[in-house]
């Protein structure tokens, strides 16, 4: 064969709608190999893809193609020989750089292969008879484009489970009043329903995350089985091309890299596995805590009761001692006109004495 591969990449492929030019129809169900070749016998620079054994792009580079980027990771050129419009949606904006900057070299060295050519073709006085129509469409704004933007899906990671320190139980002071113990115990109260609410959060959303994961295992060691079987089916076809090699080679890389992944995805589930053991953990304190709460209110009730017993007793005390006040009062006056009496009786005696 006299082309080779010079640079492969990845791509989903699509091909303008013939009927309404405007919206893109795609011609692969995943991502395939586009690579750029060269036939070095007839200097012509070509961009081929292959969807199995069905060649989905075969366009040939001349030197009046544009390739267009439509988007970040989205682009596309006309090729006026298939009456078609070719569009690669890219994984990465620095695939869709590199593709677009290998075009553009590989359109300069076929328009320097086309003047060498036409220098030949002077020689004799037969002008070139190869007239290549401009491009049949412009390029595309993004805003005509459907279904442009292919980005891998990455599953989000389930949420990591907040977990809160457990409230500090001290033992409060004999003189702390009822009313202090009560906001105490509400505040602690109110700790452990948040507590509660977003454990339950977290173990609805780790379930759900866990399904989610099985079911996408199963997806990948299905997709893994079947590159397995393509790659099987491939080493045993004779006479291989250099873009089945290719293909093979690629194959290869992605089957090791779902198998990084399902790695990965085993460890993501055991991580869940261990975050609801501790969920069910602080499930266990809650329900401790609770019981405490009770033991505690139970406390309270009785406390109550009690300093309700000694306000009544002291108020009846105080009582007694407002009497008792009442009667000192009423004997010191008494006692005090005794004495005034006592004294006056004194002094009479005194002048009786002196006046004797």
């Amino acid at each position: 064969m006299g082309e080779q591969p010079i640079f492969s990449t990845r791509a989903h492929v699509f091909q303008i709608d013939p009927n309404t030019k405007k919206n893109w129809v795609p011609t692969s169900k995943h991502a395939v190999t586009v690579s750029y070749f060269f036939d070095c016998t007839r200097s012509v620079y070509r961009i081929i893809s292959l969807d199995g054994s069905k060649a989905i792009i075969n366009s040939t580079i001349t030197p009046n193609m544009t390739f267009t980027k439509t988007s970040q990771k989205f682009g596309q050129w006309a090729d006026s020989r298939a009456n078609t419009v070719y569009g690669l949606g890219f994984s990465s904006e620095s695939q869709l750089a590199k593709f677009a900057e290998k075009f553009a070299d590989f359109k300069e060295a076929a328009r320097l292969a086309k003047e060498k050519s036409q220098e030949k073709m002077e020689l004799s006085s037969t002008p070139s008879q190869e007239s290549i129509p401009g491009d049949l469409l412009s390029p595309l704004s993004p805003d005509t484009i459907n279904g442009t933007e292919l980005e891998r899906v990455t599953p989000d990671t389930p949420q990591h489970i907040e977990a809160r320190a457990e409230p500090s139980h001290k033992t409060l002071p004999p003189s702390h009043s009822s009313s202090s113990m009560n906001k105490h115990w509400e505040a602690e109260l109110e700790a452990l329903k948040g507590n509660n609410a977003k454990l339950t959060a977290a173990l609805l959303e780790s379930s759900a995350n866990v399904k989610q994961w099985k079911q996408q295992l199963g997806a990948y060691q299905e997709e893994a089985e079947r590159l397995h079987k393509r790659v099987t089916e491939l080493e045993c076809v004779s006479g291989q091309t250099t873009v089945i090699k290719s293909q093979k080679t690629e194959l290869n890389q992605t089957i090791e890299e779902l198998e990084a992944a399902l790695k990965a995805k085993e460890e993501e589930l055991e991580r869940l596995k261990e975050e609801v053991e501790s969920a069910n953990g602080f499930q266990f304190k809650k329900e401790s805590l609770s019981q405490k709460l009770q033991d505690t209110e139970s406390r309270n009730q009785a406390l109550e009761s009690r300093l309700s017993e000694l306000e009544q007793r002291l108020e009846g005390q105080q009582q007694e001692r407002e009497a008792f006040r009442d009667s000192l009062r009423s004997l010191l006056e008494l006692l005090d006109g005794k004495i005034f009496e006592l004294t006056e009786l004194r002094d009479t005696l005194g002048k009786l004495l002196e006046s004797s």
